[in-house]
């Protein structure tokens, strides 16, 4: 009688187990990153082959990192120019054609008026660079609304045409 009892507990727990834990899975909210982590994050994507721009297969990838109406302008200009050169004839991460990225660094955020600015900063061909990316807060975490370049360039800039 007593390994009967035991029989049914283990099923119980294996049973419990099993039910439980797809529900758990299927209620974990994502990850919410800070400024400087989504930051860091679209480049790992980058350099992983794995780049928002330029592709149209994942209109997922675009939104993970900016706000919407940025991600609009990104994807129209990727499946408008249907793998020809569109709005970006450059690489917008480094807003270089070519690259030889030596000193890459991504400081802290600064917080002001419900924005964060995250700072990046590399020296490219010995050529020192400081963007400002400027990031906004909604429903689903920090997203990027601009890259700024420097002299009055920014990506919705180069977007716009």
């Amino acid at each position: 009688m007593k390994s009967v009892k035991v029989i049914i507990f283990v099923a119980v727990l294996f049973l419990g187990a099993g039910i439980s834990s797809p529900g758990v899975a299927r209620t974990r909210a994502p990850r919410r990153l800070s400024p400087d982590a989504l930051v860091a994050d679209l480049y790992r994507q980058h350099d992983r082959k794995r780049s928002p721009f330029f592709q149209t297969r994942s209109r997922a990838r675009v939104d993970r990192y900016f706000e919407k109406s940025l991600a609009d302008m990104i994807w129209k200009d990727a499946v408008t120019s249907k793998s020809e050169v569109g709005a970006l004839d450059g690489d917008p991460l480094y807003d270089a054609q070519d690259m030889e990225i030596k000193k890459f660094v991504i400081n802290k955020p600064t917080y002001e008026e419900g924005k964060a600015k995250v700072v990046v900063s590399f020296a490219n061909f010995g050529q020192q660079k400081t963007f400002v990316y400027v990031l906004i807060n909604g429903r689903s975490g920090w997203k990027i609304r601009d890259i700024e370049y420097g002299e009055g360039r920014t990506l919705r800039g180069y977007l716009k045409g």
